[in-house]
C-alpha cells in the first residue's frame, strides 16, 4: 500500500506501508479523495501545535467503504466519509457529550496516522454516511463542519453583524454558515484575491483589507456605530487575534477556531466594559456534520466553489510546496486516489 509521508517540516516520501488489517471496533476505508487544509499545511511548514513527525497527514478524506465491525447499515463500495476526531468515550468531555474536545482526543492526521494512503483503518464510530453526494462533496463536509460548530458556539442570530478574521478555508465555512443562520457576514482578510473570492462566489456584501482599510473605521460605517455582535477568528494568527478584541460590540461574542502557540494579550477594562465572552471552538460533533451535509443537499452550500486545485495521488509530493504560497490562489486543493 503507498503511503505519503511528511517525514520532516519541508519533507515528504512516498513509502510502501501495511495494508491495514481488520480490527474490532473498526472499519477498513478506500481512500478515494484527500482535501489539503491549513493543518497539513502547517504541519509541513513546521508551525503546526501538538503535532509530531514522521506523520501521515491528511483528515479530510472521502472513501469507500470496504468492511468493517460494529458498522451495522454500511454496505461494502457505498460512498462515505468520517468524523476524524478520533476520543476515549470516558473523561468528562465525552461524558458531557463534548468529543470533539475530548481530554485525550486523537485527530486522524495529527496525533495519529492520516488519510494520504490507499486505504486507513478508522473507528467504526466515526463512520458517516454518503447521503448520495459526490466524493468532492463528502471530502469537505469536515471543513465545512469546523466552521458550522464555530458558528454555532457563537450562537449567531438573524440580522446581527457577524464579522469573520480570515478568508481561508476554514474562515470562508464560517462565512457560509453565519449567512445560513441569518448574520450580517463581514469578511476581513489581507488578501484582495480572498476578499473578491467571497463578494464574487459566496455573497458576502462587506470586505475589509485589513492592512488597506481603516478597520475600525470601516466598521463602524459598516454597522452604523454598533460594531459586530460576533467576531470569529480563523487565521491563528496572533496579532489578528489580538486586534480582534477591539473590533467587538458592548456584550459581543468572540471564537477563536483558529489556533495559536503563544499567549494571547487583552485590555482587561475594554473586555470588562463591554460584558464581551471569549470561548474556542475545537473541531465539530456529529450535529455539525449532519447540518453540513442537509444544506449541501438542499443547495445552500456549493461545495465545488472551494475547488481551485485538483491533483493526482502521485503529483502531491511536487505540487504541495507550491499550495503554501498566496500567489497561486489555493482555496482547497483536492488529491484524487485510484
Amino acid at each position: 500500500m503507498k503511503t505519503l509521508v511528511c517525514t520532516t517540516p519541508g519533507s515528504f516520501e512516498y513509502q510502501q506501508g501495511e495494508h491495514p488489517a481488520p480490527t474490532p471496533g473498526h472499519s477498513i476505508l478506500k481512500i478515494k479523495r484527500i482535501g489539503i487544509c491549513g493543518t497539513d499545511l502547517h504541519a509541513f511548514e513546521g508551525t503546526q501545535p501538538f503535532f509530531e513527525y514522521p506523520r501521515i497527514l491528511g483528515h479530510e478524506l472521502a472513501a469507500e467503504f470496504v468492511e468493517g465491525d460494529n458498522a451495522e447499515g454500511f454496505q461494502p463500495g457505498e460512498a462515505v466519509t468520517f468524523i476524524p476526531y478520533f476520543y476515549c468515550g470516558e473523561c468528562i468531555a465525552c461524558r458531557s457529550g463534548l468529543p470533539n474536545c475530548c481530554a485525550s482526543i486523537k485527530v486522524c492526521g495529527v496525533h495519529v496516522h492520516g488519510g494520504m494512503a490507499e486505504y486507513l483503518s478508522v473507528p467504526s464510530y466515526s463512520l458517516i454516511h454518503g447521503e448520495g453526494l459526490s466524493f468532492d462533496e463528502l471530502a469537505l463536509v469536515e471543513p465545512l463542519a469546523i466552521g458550522a460548530h464555530g458558528v454555532r458556539r457563537a450562537d449567531v442570530k438573524k440580522d446581527e453583524y457577524v464579522l469573520v478574521i480570515g478568508a481561508g478555508p476554514i474562515g470562508l465555512g464560517i462565512m457560509e454558515f453565519a449567512r445560513i443562520a441569518g448574520g450580517k457576514v463581514i469578511a476581513m482578510d489581507i488578501n484582495d484575491q480572498r476578499l473578491a473570492f467571497c463578494s464574487e462566489k459566496l455573497n458576502v456584501h462587506h470586505t475589509i483589507n485589513a492592512i488597506q482599510d481603516d478597520v475600525v473605521a470601516r466598521l463602524k460605517e459598516i454597522t452604523k456605530g454598533d460594531f459586530p455582535t460576533v467576531v470569529i477568528d480563523a487565521t491563528g494568527s496572533l496579532k489578528a487575534i489580538n486586534n480582534g478584541f477591539q473590533y467587538m460590540a458592548h456584550g459581543a461574542r468572540y471564537v477563536l477556531v483558529g489556533l495559536q502557540k503563544n499567549e494571547i494579550i487583552i485590555s482587561h477594562p475594554e473586555f470588562h466594559k463591554r460584558e464581551a465572552t471569549l470561548m474556542s471552538s475545537r473541531n465539530a460533533t456529529r450535529d455539525d456534520f449532519e447540518h453540513v451535509i442537509a444544506c449541501m443537499k438542499n443547495d445552500l452550500v456549493n461545495p465545488a466553489t472551494y475547488i481551485t486545485h485538483r491533483v493526482g495521488f502521485d503529483q502531491v509530493k511536487d505540487e504541495f510546496k507550491g499550495w503554501l504560497d498566496p500567489a497561486n490562489g489555493v482555496i482547497k486543493a483536492m488529491i484524487e486516489v485510484d
